[in-house]
């Protein structure tokens, strides 16, 4: 389907531009979303009858975004989420959650304007994308953690998953527990206590 851009698109073009699109994208997203008209005759001359007023309303929205920005570009967002000790979350942080956690005073996000390709499933600081207006994106970073504090210790850069599994190593590894399992005072299970009766008879 050939389409009037009614604004820039990413990878298709910019306000004027015609097009070819797939029908499905067109009715689907560009329609209904008035990011663009059918090309044809009448809505050729619409939308030249009504260009100048277009690109005005577009670089105020433009502008507005930019100064938006500012609240957000670059900032980093803590998101806490149970995990399993190998980092997986139970659930995940979808592009809604991330909306609204990076909301702030100047700027309220919606949902469609968060870039994620796919919900985020494990711990971690991950880079994403907002579309405060299509000639508008900034970076941000969102950190998933347990808690606040393991958030902290990722923005220092720390592996917490590592450092969980080292202090594991670190009290197994302290000799709290001889080759059997027992404590050194000789103090173990019954079981051991039983399995070891005999060869003290012997």
């Amino acid at each position: 389907m050939q389409v009037i851009l009614l604004e820039r698109v990413e990878k298709l073009g910019t306000i004027g531009d015609e097009v070819s699109v797939k029908d499905g994208f067109a009715r689907n997203f560009l329609l209904p979303r008035k990011k663009a008209l059918r090309a044809n005759e009448a809505n050729r001359k619409v939308f030249e009858a009504q260009r100048a007023e277009i690109e005005s309303r577009n670089a105020e929205a433009r502008e507005k975004a930019e100064k938006q920005s500012a609240s957000i570009a670059d900032k980093t967002f803590v998101v806490i989420r149970s995990a399993s000790d190998m980092g997986q979350l139970y659930g995940s942080v979808s592009a809604r959650d991330i909306a609204e956690i990076a909301s702030t005073k100047k700027v309220k996000l919606a949902r469609g304007q968060i870039v994620l390709n796919a919900p985020l499933k494990e711990l971690g600081i991950f880079d994403v994308k907002v579309a405060l207006h299509p000639e508008v994106v900034v970076d941000i970073k969102i950190n998933v953690a347990r808690s606040e504090e393991e958030a902290a210790a990722q923005e220092r850069g720390e592996n917490v998953l590592a450092k969980e599994k080292e202090d594991v190593e670190q009290v197994v590894g302290t000799g709290d527990f001889d080759e059997f399992g027992a404590a050194p005072d000789g103090e173990g299970s019954a079981s051991q206590q039983e399995e070891a009766a005999p060869e003290a008879a012997s």
